[in-house]
């Protein structure tokens, strides 16, 4: 019995501790509430960063498919003008032309209009052609580049207000502030530089690509140009 006893009271000493036991909580943090914990100054730099995410992206894709459009030529098409033009056919080269809408065409119907002029003369036409349809196709990548760069300036903007915010609160409790206001301060510095890092890399990352893309129509371009060039030199 006594053995009994003792059996019992140990077995209620251990729950009753099992009991007293703190639950510690898991606490997990969203994405959103990482974003949006850092006070007013930290979500004006957040949504800041936010448009010009936003606006990247636009800019990015709209120029992509309009330079994907841009190199879409027929690899028939210098064939077609190369007989026409040696045919005498200028009209119908000129016809052709009008039906391929793309920067190639465009160069080549400019040369087309030059035919009887001195050839250094449509050479010119074709440079001048030629500056125009690369700045058509460079129109809005500038503004990418000035996001690239401008993005990590606005997060480490935060950065310096976040940590001006921090000091701040030390400064006025005389060394004793709670920690839950220094963390504030600190939460928008590491936001704020995080955001503005990934906007930056994404922004630097698509103009970078966006040029690639152009230098290869640019070089296009300028092949069509030589081989049309070529053909007015041929004798006749």
């Amino acid at each position: 019995m006594l053995a009994t006893f003792f059996q019992e009271t140990a077995e209620e000493i251990t729950q009753n501790a099992e009991n007293l036991e703190p639950v510690v909580e898991e606490k997990t943090l969203s994405l959103f509430e990482l974003l949006t914990s850092g006070g007013i100054a930290g979500n004006i730099i957040i949504i800041v960063l936010g448009v010009l995410l936003i606006l990247a992206m636009y800019i990015y894709f709209e120029r992509l498919f309009a330079i994907k459009a841009a190199s879409k030529t027929d690899v028939n098409f210098m064939h077609q003008i190369k007989d026409n033009v040696a045919t005498g056919n200028i009209e119908a080269a000129k016809i052709r032309c009008a039906q391929e809408n793309s920067p190639v065409a465009r160069l080549t119907a400019k040369g087309i209009s030059r035919i009887g002029s001195p050839l250094e003369d449509i050479n010119t036409a074709i440079e001048n052609a030629g500056r125009l349809e690369v700045y058509k196709l460079e129109k809005n990548v500038s503004i990418l580049a000035t996001i690239a760069g401008a993005a990590p300036m606005i997060g480490f903007l935060g950065t310096v207000i976040g940590m001006i915010i921090a000091f701040h609160q030390l400064a006025t409790s005389s060394g004793q502030a709670e920690m839950g206001s220094l963390a504030q301060g600190i939460y928008i510095a590491m936001t704020t530089t995080v955001a503005g890092l990934i906007v930056g890399i994404i922004a630097y990352m698509g103009y970078n690509h966006l040029v690639v893309k152009t230098d290869k129509v640019v070089h296009q371009m300028e092949a069509t140009a030589v081989d049309f060039l070529d053909l007015l030199n041929e004798p006749a």
